[in-house]
Formats: structure tokens, sequence, C-alpha cells
């Protein structure tokens, strides 16, 4: 049975605040809403060492199934459960493990290239993009690549210098002209958290 759920994208750069924007709204909605991340469909690359996989670039497009994710949400809005992928960010592996979606009337879906893939921006009702000074944006994935996924203060230096960065300019920072709504400072932003939320209940 079609369900038609009202799919939300937030996009935006690497530690804009897209993760804390979509907690916030998910937790206006509760029951509702259900939610996904792009980073759950990195590709595995599990035929490479682990010193290999380490060296990837993260940032562009071609790091990602976009097609499963594609093919995930077309599901749910039919009406059906999918079993998403999980993605190790210490291993740079993906899971065994699979876990059970079910389709609710709300769809958010974060990452940062989310607009940059047409057939995915197209599938959106609503698109988000969260900016964020590059600044703040560094120092927020410092803090938690070191702190939750075991890097070295030297790694996520290097890899922001030499992907993270470069990616952004040519294309997260781009993708924001396909945006609706654009919110500064992401999640913290009480007056954009609360237009979005009006503006969701008014069409669920």
């Amino acid at each position: 049975m079609e369900l038609n759920p009202i799919i939300i994208g937030i996009a935006g750069g690497t530690g804009s605040g897209k993760s804390t924007l979509a907690q916030n709204i998910e937790k206006e909605f509760k029951h509702n809403i259900t939610m996904l991340s792009h980073d759950y469909y990195y590709k595995s690359n599990s035929e490479l060492p682990f010193e290999e996989r380490k060296k990837l670039n993260y940032d562009h497009p071609d790091a990602f199934e976009t097609d499963l994710l594609i093919e995930h949400l077309n599901k749910l809005k039919k009406g059906e459960t999918i079993r998403r992928p999980s993605y190790s960010f210490v291993e740079h592996l993906r899971e065994k493990e699979t876990y059970e979606v079910v389709p609710k009337k709300v769809i958010i879906v974060e990452g940062i290239l989310l607009f940059e893939n047409k057939t995915l921006r197209d599938m959106m009702d609503i698109k988000i993009f969260v900016d964020a000074d590059a600044d703040i944006r560094f120092i927020r994935r410092l803090l938690r690549d070191v702190g939750e996924r075991g890097r070295t203060l030297d790694s996520v230096v290097e890899q922001y210098c030499t992907t993270v960065k470069p990616m952004h300019e040519q294309f997260v920072e781009p993708s924001k002209k396909y945006a609706d709504i654009i919110v500064p400072e992401g999640g913290y932003n009480m007056v954009a958290l609360n237009m979005i939320v009006e503006k969701i209940r008014s069409i669920i």
C-alpha cells in the first residue's frame, strides 16, 4: 500500500549540525518519524586491507552506495519495511548486521552529499541545508573523530586537508543552491527548528 510519506533531506558540511537538527525534529514527532543516514550506505571496500581503506576518499559521491539508498526510500514510500546497512567508521567496513526500518509518515534522511545526487534530491519534499562556519565544523569533526572513532589528531587534520575540505568545496557547498531552507547552526537554531516542526505538522 502506498504510504506517501513526507521525505525531508538534511544536508550540509561535516560537523555543521545536521544530526542534531534531525534528532531534535525526531523528538517532536517520536513514533511518526523514520530516520536514515547516507552514512549507513558507505561502500564496504572489504577487498582492501585496512591501511588502504584508511586512505580512501570518503567525502566523494562515489564513496556511497546511493542507488541502494534510493531503492530503500522507494520501498519505504510504498509502505514496505527495509533492512538498512550499518557501517563501522573505526574499521572502515560495512558491518554484517542490518537493521529493520519501518515506514512512517515522515522520513528524515541526513548526509553531506544528499543534494549532490539529482535522483535523490528529487525524491525529497523538503530540502534543508545546514550551514556553519568552517572553523566550527572542523573543531566538531576533530572532537568527534578522536573521541568516537579512534582517530589520531594528525590523521584527522590530514584527512580534512586532503579530502574533506576540497570535497566540501567541490560537491557540498555547491549543492546548497538546491535547498528549500538554509539553517545556520543546525539543531542549535531554535527559531529555524520551530518553523520546520510547524511546517511538518501542517503537512501531516
